[in-house]
This record gives structure tokens, C-alpha cells and sequence, in this order.
């Protein structure tokens, strides 16, 4: 449907034309003005898309609401993804609290003799599934409760914004490639553990979702500078690699998901998706030669 524009570049509310706006639903991209506008966990959403992503349907000849990435609005708790995944953080911190040896078999470790096991272990050793289990796991109750929070308040809207699928793939992919690029600059036997990576991506994610619906860009730079601030205080117990990492590939990934045009989005998410995909892989297949 092609929205009326008033001469000084303004769009018409498409419910009130004649109303002069510059917000846009977030799902369904249309201009609203205020009398439409429902507050949302990013931005404001027309009452059609609030009340298909309700599922109360959606009104007659009107197309189904989608998100800001284009995806069709998932029905129920909008913030599923992120609390599954909180969840499965927090049980395996348990699982590992009470089992001594099931951090040292998932953590993310490049090369090393394991003395308890008495052989080599590690990514250069085959075991790959740890660019992606170091991702789950921490030690300390701070260290994940920081990440913990991080990814809750992080998650949440960009869920929201996103759909299930995609920002599922934007955390595990930014996870991958904290986990790859720490694996090239800190291994052999150097270990690291924890979402820190995917947390950074969410960050970077954020950024440029903002970036893309023209809010204001400063609180979400004053939460990067602090965390970046912090990791170069505390450089040598945190994994600086990891964020670095997470947040370049986050914000890659979200660029691809709300950034390209219309008619391409898809080949856009998906060609973000498998750039980030393809660097992680590379990465460490030449790190691993370089070992072997």
C-alpha cells in the first residue's frame, strides 16, 4: 500500500491520513501517529499488529502483521526464546556445580593435555562442539548473573523485534564466533567459558536496531562503552576476544536482519547468517591446521 507524504517529507498516519508522522509500526512498518501508537518492548506498534500478534486475527484485507525483519508475528509469550535460553544457562551452571568434570569436557579449550583424562583434548583435537558449549557455561554466581541479566534485558525486545528463528540465530551465532575468534588469538591451552560472546552480540544487535528506527543512540553506546571498559580493566580474567567477537558478528547479523531492502530482506538475513557462519568455520579450521 503506497502512504500519502506531506511536502515537508512527513508520512500520513495510514489510519488517519491527513495526520503527519514520522514514527512507523515496528512490525508492519506503516506510519502512525500518536492516537495509534501502543507502546512495545522496541518502539510502538499499530493496534492491527497488536492485536494479530494477540491472536485476535488481524482486520479483513489487511496483510498478516510481520516484525521489523519480516517474519510473521509468533502468538503467545513474545520473550520465550529468551527465557529458555536464561534456563538452560542456569541449569547447566547447576549440572556443573554438582558434576566436577562436566566444565572441563565442554569449556573451550584449543590444545592441551588433560591429566584427569590422560590424553589430548580440545578443538584442535576434533572436539568443535566446544566453540558452541562454552557458550553455556560459567563458574562463578557473578559471572552468570551478569550474563544472565544482560541477556534478559538485551533479549527480550530484541525478540520481540526479530521473531523466535532469527534472533535465535543471532545469539548462537554471535556465541560461534566469540568462541572462534577466541579460540584463534588465546589457544593452545589457554580455556574460556561463558555468553559473554553472545551477550556482546545482542549488544552490537542492538545498535544497529536502533540505528534502524532512528532512536537515540546514546544510551545503547554509554552500555557498550562501560562493558568495553570494563573488559580492558579486567582483561586478564575476561575474555576480551570473545565480546570482540560477539559484538562484531552480532552487529553483522542484525544489519542483514533489519537493514537490507524490502524485496531482498531474506536473501540479506539469511546472506548475513552464513557470512558470520563462514568466517566462525574458517577461522577455526586455519587455527586448527596451524596446530595440528
Amino acid at each position: 500500500m503506497e502512504q500519502s507524504q506531506a511536502p515537508n517529507g512527513l508520512s500520513s498516519c495510514y489510519r488517519h491520513p491527513g495526520v503527519e508522522t514520522g514514527v512507523r509500526c515496528t512490525r508492519c512498518e506503516r506510519p502512525i501517529c500518536p492516537d495509534c501508537m501502543v507502546a512495545a518492548s522496541v518502539g510502538f506498534q499499530c493496534p492491527e499488529c497488536v492485536r494479530g500478534g494477540s491472536g485476535t486475527g488481524h482486520a479483513p484485507g489487511v496483510e498478516r502483521p510481520r516484525n521489523i525483519a519480516g517474519g510473521a508475528i509468533a502468538s503467545g509469550d513474545q520473550q520465550l526464546v529468551t527465557k529458555v535460553l536464561i534456563g538452560l544457562n542456569l541449569l547447566v551452571f547447576l549440572a556443573g556445580m554438582f558434576s566436577t568434570g562436566l566444565v572441563d569436557e565442554l569449556v573451550l579449550i584449543g590444545l592441551a593435555f588433560d591429566p584427569e583424562l590422560a590424553r589430548v583434548v580440545g578443538v584442535a583435537d576434533g572436539e568443535w562442539y566446544r566453540l558452541l558449549t562454552a557458550a553455556f557455561l560459567h563458574r562463578e554466581v557473578w559471572h552468570i548473573a551478569f550474563n544472565m541479566f544482560g541477556l534478559w534485558v538485551l533479549g527480550g525486545p530484541l525478540e520481540a523485534a526479530l521473531g523466535r528463528v532469527r534472533y535465535l540465530a543471532l545469539y548462537v551465532l554471535s556465541g560461534l564466533a566469540g568462541s572462534a575468534l577466541t579460540y584463534v588469538i588465546a589457544a593452545p591451552n589457554q580455556g574460556s567459558l561463558g555468553a559473554s560472546g553472545a551477550v556482546f552480540g545482542l549488544m552490537g544487535a542492538t545498535l544497529v536496531l536502533y540505528r534502524r528506527l532512528r532512536y537515540d543512540l546514546r544510551p545503547v553506546l554509554g552500555l557498550i562503552a562501560l562493558n568495553v571498559l570494563i573488559t580492558v580493566v579486567f582483561r586478564d580474567v575476561i575474555a576480551w576476544e570473545a565480546h570482540l567477537g560477539g559484538l562484531v558478528a552480532g552487529a553483522i547479523v542484525a544489519y542483514g536482519m533489519v537493514g537490507g531492502p524490502r524485496a531482498m530482506r531474506p536473501l540479506f538475513q539469511w546472506g548475513a547468517c552464513a557470512l558470520v557462519l563462514i568466517a566462525t568455520v574458517g577461522m577455526t579450521v586455519m587455527r586448527t591446521a596451524a596446530l595440528s
